[in-house]
């Protein structure tokens, strides 16, 4: 699902229109237009929650087509909104979308994670007492029947040496300093099966049904060694699970999707009709249009998890429309998305500007990785410069994919450094503009073989 949002935007209350678009500013270059009709858009999910029941079920979401070529963060837009809103976020293909389901191990895990976070204290607490036990463990009771020796008495569990003892160790476990210990700890284990292997293939529904039916006593203990640091967090998420109370956790998850869930429809362009059209592709095309109305229309979708309603899901579509044009879409679909956006394609300054300014500029990214082999990149301003002059050239001459191109030329610009880098020790390498054009200029120079290569 790239770090989170910072915590003062979590709160609903505190997603202004202005903190989204400040938000999207930090991973997305430009687009402004695009960026303030989605953040109105999700504001208005929180008025709606502000308004009085009747009216609140009355007022629709409206949902938003962007448009504008490949490459220039239609899709990332969409993302970094739902995971700046913590909602549940689903992409999906036009021509393929009834092969998605709209509830899925997305929205469950999401909840499941920010539950575990709420119950991690008393787990925590619970894991350094199964913890504590191993280290010290509880005197044995005598079988029941055994005669006591003269004078023998029946053992508690901890007496009160013992309870001293297991203090002291709480504070030694608590301060760090055992973190060095082995220990031997039980875990439940759940062996993988056959069903895990589907998962992830587009059979999730087929799968998640096939595991309820699996008996729940499959899961067996395993002991494992482990350095008590790891036993300890490996104690705490067990003792979490346990504490999730999983029916409530899949009713959150209906209700989380049904008010704040977002689908993006990408490549909508492909399933619009050609002027003229009629037959043929065409026929197909409206056929797919008009299975999608309904389920943007709004309408009860059946889940594992039981029916759902898709009247308040905000949908987000989006298409190049080089060749058709939205109003080629069927008119009650056209309807169904009342603001449309213009995306910009991306200019040299654009792309000097995702090359550095960004929090997970590639810049930044490739200076991180390559520190790792304590090989030092100074990439210089004219290198960047480079950089995003090739990239428009290349997009000009071939298919303009927008932004995308950044990767391919940064993969070929340090290809050879990323290597050789094991092997450079300890060293600064500078990245100037000669250096990319040594790097990219017979490639740019042989037209043929730059359409393979960048």
């Amino acid at each position: 699902m790239s770090s989170s949002p910072p915590p003062a935007l979590r709160r609903p209350q505190d997603l202004t229109p202005r903190a989204i678009v400040e938000e999207l500013d930090r991973y997305i270059v430009g687009q402004r237009a695009a960026k303030r009709a989605v953040a109105v858009a999700l504001r208005n999910r929180w008025r709606r929650q502000q308004v009085a029941p009747p009216m609140r079920d009355e007022i629709a979401p409206k949902n938003i087509m962007l448009i504008g070529p490949t490459g220039v963060g239609k899709t990332e837009i969409a993302r970094r909104l739902a995971r700046l809103a913590g909602a549940p976020f689903v992409k999906v293909e036009a021509s393929k979308f009834t092969e998605v389901g709209y509830v899925g191990r997305d929205v469950e895990s999401m909840l499941r994670d920010e539950e575990r976070e709420r119950v991690r204290p008393r787990a925590r607490e619970n894991a350094e007492e199964r913890l504590l036990d191993v280290l010290l463990p509880p005197a044995p009771r005598p079988r029941p029947g055994t005669p006591l020796a003269p004078g023998q008495e029946i053992a508690v569990a901890h007496p009160p040496a013992d309870n001293a003892t297991r203090e002291n160790l709480r504070r030694l476990l608590r301060e760090g300093k055992l973190d060095d210990k082995m220990v031997e700890i039980d875990t439940s284990d759940a062996p993988p099966s056959f069903i895990d292997v589907f998962s992830g293939t587009g059979m999730e529904e087929m799968v998640l049904n096939l595991r309820d039916m699996m008996p729940q006593g499959a899961r067996r203990t395993k002991r494992r060694r482990l350095p008590l640091p790891e036993a300890l967090e490996a104690l705490t998420e067990e003792e979490a699970n346990k504490l999730i109370d999983l029916e409530r956790l899949q009713k959150d998850a209906l209700r989380r999707a049904e008010q704040a869930g977002i689908i993006f429809i990408d490549e909508i362009d492909k399933v619009a009709g050609r002027e003229g059209g009629g037959h043929g592709p065409d026929v197909s095309r409206e056929g797919v249009q008009r299975d999608l109305l309904p389920i943007v229309e709004g309408s009860t979708v059946s889940t594992k998890y039981g029916p759902l309603r898709t009247d308040h899901v905000l949908f987000i579509a989006a298409g190049a429309f080089h060749v058709s044009k939205p109003k080629d879409l069927i008119p009650e679909l056209q309807g169904r998305f009342p603001i449309r956006v213009e995306l910009e394609s991306l200019s040299d300054q654009d792309f000097v500007r995702i090359l550095t300014e960004p929090e997970n500029a590639l810049t930044k990214q490739y200076t991180a990785l390559l520190s790792t082999e304590k090989v030092t990149l100074d990439i210089h301003a004219d290198a960047v410069a480079e950089i995003a002059r090739i990239a428009t050239l290349v997009n000009s001459r071939m298919e303009n994919i927008g932004a995308r191109r950044l990767h391919t030329i940064m993969e070929r610009v340090l290809d050879d450094l990323a290597f050789e880098a094991p092997e450079l020790g300890q060293t600064t390498i500078p990245i100037t503009a000669a250096y990319v054009r040594d790097r990219l200029g017979e490639i740019l120079k042989d037209e043929d073989l730059s359409q393979y290569i960048l």
